[in-house]
């Protein structure tokens, strides 16, 4: 049994060698995200709104609200379970944003928060990957799909 001190936060970061504007879309229009992240999308991200995002490799989805959007600066976003998502944009040059993804707000047991955080970083660094891959490369490595080609349900 652990015991924990403070609940876990998990950040998630990247250089992407795109605009902000670039970046910051790819986030929001499911049309872009569906090419580094999720397959299916009820529609874009917008302030007030809950949306559905499905992995249907995985037979999974999930809905999440969207607390706040702040044109290329800052996605916020709830998850049903409770945990938040922060994605921070940061233009460095014209040509260059630093992507911050913070997760917080896992709850259950010392184990069951830190498993959830262990899963939730590797989950990111995966998103951050691919979208990096596609945006400065046009290559979709299929990363999430890939990770657990055993719990695909469409094989």
């Amino acid at each position: 049994m652990i015991t924990l001190n403070e609940i876990p936060i998990v950040k998630a970061e990247m250089l992407i060698r795109r605009p902000v504007e670039e970046v910051y879309e790819a986030f929001i229009n499911p049309e872009i995200t569906t090419k580094f992240w999720f397959t299916k999308s009820s529609g874009r991200l917008e302030e007030g709104k809950t949306i559905r995002w499905d992995w249907e490799m995985y037979g999974v989805g999930d809905e999440l609200y969207v607390k706040e959007l702040e044109q290329n600066k800052l996605i916020r976003i709830e998850w049903t379970d409770g945990t938040q998502v922060e994605w921070v944009f940061t233009s460095r040059t014209d040509n260059e944003t630093f992507v911050s993804i913070t997760n917080f707000g896992f709850s259950g047991s010392g184990d069951e928060m830190v498993a959830q955080a262990i899963d939730s970083m590797g989950g990111y660094i995966m998103v951050l990957s691919g979208l990096k891959a596609y945006l400065e490369h046009n290559i979709q490595l299929n990363l999430v799909a890939d990770k657990a080609p055993d719990a695909n349900v469409n094989w």
